[in-house]
């Protein structure tokens, strides 16, 4: 396969990715009303986890195993993204509790834009100035999408916005990982290693019921076996052959699904504020992926 045939296979698999995470949270916000954030959580990321397993072969011929990968790297790589990958997971379903599937989507999608300043101050990643703009509209719109007043914006926008932070820095940990490890089994390590501590604080902090289970069991297994098991993994092969521009601005698409599956199946509707709100949110997350325009080497 040539390049150009690559990088519309890579961008199908992420346009993917984002399809089925904007329905996602569709799934979420029903199951919230049965189980608790950690239940959930732990049980789809064990699902998760137990398809890319089962399913290794198959997605190996899609993208084959990278030879000579360290190991020690690879479960150290795959257990500390499990642990981001819980925290931001958990987050985001507290927060659907207080708030619409659509708006939890737009915030999320906020993901895009914390991923360059969160480099910018901790890894000394240099940006221009169209990334520090795109923050402030985000901002912005994030303060009109949640409905905010001069007393702050609700519990659940505020728990969508640490979960957007925390899934940044896992989008940096995995930049820093996936291109030296095996990425099917990097997926497996992250999802299981995310699950087993879901259901540990499921134990912990829930009271984890077996009919309450059962009633989230649809929502549940979309989040496991579609949401976790293709959408991340989509994400990771995705990836291997998209610019990484132009990734993460196919994997914003979530918000606009989300917003839609919400009108579709949950008949959310979002006033005028709140849509000028998404309107703003997406704007930064394409001006937060804008290109710099290189400058002429000087004669």
């Amino acid at each position: 396969m040539n390049e150009a045939g690559k990088r519309l296979r890579g961008s199908l698999f992420l346009f993917a990715a984002a399809m089925i995470w904007g329905c996602a949270f569709t799934a979420q916000s029903v199951a919230a009303d049965s189980v608790g954030p950690w239940t959930f959580n732990g049980i789809r990321f064990l699902l998760g986890g137990t398809e890319v397993l089962l399913f290794s072969k198959p997605l190996g011929r899609i993208v084959p195993a990278k030879t000579g990968t360290d190991q020690k790297k690879l479960w150290n790589a795959g257990i500390v993204c499990g642990f981001i990958l819980i925290g931001a997971s958990v987050l985001q379903q507290a927060g659907i509790r207080w708030t619409t599937a659509g708006k939890a989507g737009f915030i999320t999608s906020l993901y895009v834009v914390f991923v360059p300043v969160i480099g910018a101050l901790f890894l000394h990643q240099k940006h221009g100035l169209h990334v520090w703009l795109s923050a402030l509209i985000a901002a912005a719109g994030l303060f009109l999408l949640s409905g905010a007043d001069a007393g702050g914006i609700e519990t659940g926008d505020a728990l969508e916005l640490l979960c957007a932070a925390a899934f940044a820095v896992h989008i940096l940990v995995v930049d820093r990982a996936a291109g030296e490890v095996d990425p099917i089994r990097f997926s497996a390590i992250q999802f299981l290693t995310a699950g087993f501590l879901g259901i540990l604080g499921a134990f912990l902090f829930e009271t984890v019921r077996i009919e309450d289970i059962l009633q989230a069991a649809g929502p549940i297994l979309y989040a496991g076996l579609l949401s976790v098991g293709f959408g991340y993994t989509l994400q990771i092969l995705g990836q291997q052959d998209a610019d990484p521009a132009a990734a993460s601005v196919i994997l914003s698409l979530e918000s606009v699904f989300s917003a839609l599956f919400g009108f579709l199946l949950l008949h959310e509707v979002m006033n005028g504020k709140e849509l000028a709100g998404c309107a703003l949110v997406f704007a930064a997350v394409l001006l937060s992926q804008r290109k710099e325009t290189e400058k002429p080497a000087p004669e």
